[in-house]
């Protein structure tokens, strides 16, 4: 019986002994002397399996009365493909009082169980100061004129160029804005030219042209008779004769002329048609009174006007600038306006920076 109560007691020692192991609180210091105002490093390090509940020590200001915290570093590190995790909590601490420092234990709790670290020490120093030999001592020196560099004083320029195009521009935007007037454009308006005297020039210039008489080519002198005709009766009776043939031109005049100027003028299309599509040759009286009837039919039927040489004429238009050009101006001049003041308060501040 015995025997088997030393085994369970061993059992249960060994379990208490394994969680304790589960948990490693270890504290160090890089230093243990330091002198007046340096610096000290101090790392708290514990290690704990990954399933359980950490809580760190949580500091103010201070470890202790007079050893202050200036920064505080932490890192995790996982252990065990993640089983386990080491954190790492590095303080930096100083001491302005010469003394000797004990740190107490640091505390952590793991699943509402406290582990504690060993306690430290850090020991805090004065510089030795001869004071029997004051002598030794320089005294304060003089204050140094330290030159101007282009690092001083390049943003100075930088701010100088920038206000100086900043406010060209709004000098520029200020003009436009105060110069809003209309904008007064002159238009040379050309004047149509009456269909009549179009067909007429046209037709004598054909009439003046030998080519068609020594080449023999009477199919081209009635292509381009009959062009001048069509495109003329387009303007003066306002139907398409262009793309209507001889026939339809012809139906289209019986509603705005007499029944003889249409016959007159269906003879000159007959001959026309046929030297165009069947290659007949006229005689060549026979083209010039053709080309002089239809000269004729287009001085008969000309629409009278006043002013037969009609002169080009002048229109002056008047173009105001929108309301909306005229808001983006005022936006600009605002924008522009903050823009110089702001660079203006940076150069001076800077100015005073560097002369003060």
């Amino acid at each position: 019986m015995k025997r088997v109560f030393s085994i369970l007691f061993l059992l249960s020692m060994l379990l208490i002994g394994a969680r304790a192991q589960s948990v490693i609180v270890n504290a160090e210091i890089d230093s243990v002397q330091r002198f007046i105002g340096q610096q000290a490093k101090i790392k708290l390090v514990v290690s704990y399996d990954a399933d359980k509940h950490l809580v760190m020590p949580d500091f103010d200001k201070e470890l202790v009365k007079g050893v202050e915290i200036l920064e505080s570093k932490l890192d995790t590190v996982a252990l065990n493909d993640g089983k386990r995790y080491s954190i790492t909590q590095e303080y930096t601490v100083t001491s302005f009082d010469t003394t000797l420092y004990v740190i107490p234990p640091f505390e952590v709790r793991v699943d509402s169980t406290s582990y504690f670290s060993q306690e430290l020490a850090l020991a805090v120093y004065t510089f030795p100061v001869d004071t029997a030999n004051v002598e030794s001592f320089f005294g304060p020196k003089d204050i140094w004129q330290v030159p101007l560099e282009w690092q001083d004083v390049k943003h100075s320029v930088y701010y100088s160029i920038l206000l100086v195009l900043f406010v060209a521009a709004l000098v520029w935007v200020i003009i436009s804005y105060r110069n809003n007037k209309p904008i007064i454009r002159i238009i040379k308006i050309k004047p149509k030219i009456p269909a009549h005297i179009v067909a007429v020039n046209e037709l004598n210039r054909i009439k003046n042209e030998s080519d068609w008489r020594t080449s023999g080519n009477y199919k081209e002198f009635y292509v381009a008779i009959t062009d001048a005709l069509r495109h003329y009766l387009n303007e003066r009776f306002g139907f398409n004769a262009t793309e209507m043939t001889s026939d339809e031109i012809l139906d289209n005049l019986k509603q705005h002329i007499d029944k003889d100027a249409v016959k007159e003028l269906r003879e000159i299309l007959a001959t026309a048609d046929l030297a165009k599509f069947a290659k007949y040759k006229p005689m060549m009286n026979e083209n010039d009174h053709n080309l002089m009837g239809i000269i004729e039919f287009v001085d008969n039927t000309k629409l009278e006007a006043n002013n037969d040489n009609p002169q080009p004429t002048e229109r002056r238009v008047v173009d105001k600038r929108s309301a909306m050009e005229k808001r983006w101006l005022l936006v600009g001049i605002i924008l522009l306006s903050i823009g110089a003041i702001a660079l203006l308060v940076l150069l001076l501040m800077d100015l005073y920076n560097i002369f003060i």
